[in-house]
């Protein structure tokens, strides 16, 4: 489900909410009632539960690259030689 930024007008506190994209657009700060501003930022999701993005991908215990599977012909693999 994505995350949306939002800040209010009216008292300017800065929150996030998961919305589904069915979701009624959020037009009043839950803090203060005034009328609020969707904001652009950087990430409009979150991954949830265990996966490569969690266990795998940026996880690197030692500073070794893995074995080459294909023989070193992949674009930008270390064994490709340059």
């Amino acid at each position: 489900m994505p995350v949306y930024e939002y800040q209010c007008n009216a008292c300017d506190d800065r929150f996030e909410l998961r919305r589904k994209f069915s979701d009624a657009p959020v037009n009043e700060c839950p803090k203060c009632g005034g009328e609020v501003t969707k904001l652009i930022s950087s990430a409009a999701f979150s991954l949830k539960g265990g996966g490569w993005h969690a266990e795998g991908y940026g996880n690197k215990k030692s500073g070794e690259a893995p074995p080459c599977q294909s023989g070193g012909g992949c674009a930008g693999c270390p064994s490709a030689g340059g």
